[in-house]
């Protein structure tokens, strides 16, 4: 099993549990929501452009929400089942989902009160963190100020060039969370305080 794979199943056994009507940490979205974009993403690929480009985000919204109308049993099949057998998606499950799944399986999981942490997993942090020290740089892109992401062992990489930066320091789940703008991470921002608050309300992800 890949963390991709772990990922898939351990949110597709999350969204039995809580039902299609849950709270994400996705605004507006309930669970039934974030299944059918999951799905979507994964199986229409001639939709799926629309999830990053405007001018065809209605398309993608439809068909959306028709994988949205289907029963929740068969939409969590869906999901839990991955693309078909001559998908291109399943030759790149790994690179394309580890990051996609931990983050939307955090998405349910910390929408629910009393969330804390999953327990640490080298296989699984080891895959985030290379993910993270990949994209960094999009994800605080837009950064006024210098940024670095560094974990409690002392493992760092610069999210966004400048001095005097501000250093973020997580596991490397919550420096991911955080990159992608989610604000449930658990996370401590250091340096000057001015470049802190920027870097706090920057708009971070993709």
């Amino acid at each position: 099993m890949g963390v991709a794979k772990d990922e898939r199943a351990e949110l597709s056994d999350l969204f039995e549990r809580v039902g299609p009507d849950a709270p994400t940490l996705c605004e507006g979205w309930t669970t039934r929501d974030l299944a059918a974009h999951l799905v979507l993403r994964e199986r229409r690929l001639d939709a799926a452009a629309g999830i990053v480009v405007k001018a065809l985000a209605g398309r993608t919204e439809r068909i959306q929400g028709e994988y949205a109308n289907l029963p929740w049993p068969e939409l969590v099949d869906l999901f839990r089942s991955g693309p078909g057998s001559y998908s291109p998606m399943r030759l790149v499950d790994e690179p394309a989902n580890t990051t996609e799944f931990f983050v939307h399986h955090e998405d349910v999981r910390r929408a629910a009160p009393d969330w804390e942490p999953r327990p640490a997993d080298p296989a699984r942090d080891r895959a985030l963190w290379t993910a993270l020290s990949r994209t960094a740089r999009m994800h605080y892109r837009r950064s006024p100020v210098g940024v670095v992401l560094r974990t409690p062992d002392g493992r760092s990489v610069t999210a966004h060039p400048g001095e005097n930066p501000v250093t973020v320091t997580g596991e490397p789940g919550e420096l991911l969370l955080d990159a992608f703008g989610r604000t449930a991470a658990r996370i401590e921002r250091t340096g000057p305080g001015d470049a802190v608050e920027a870097v706090r309300a920057l708009k971070r992800g993709v």
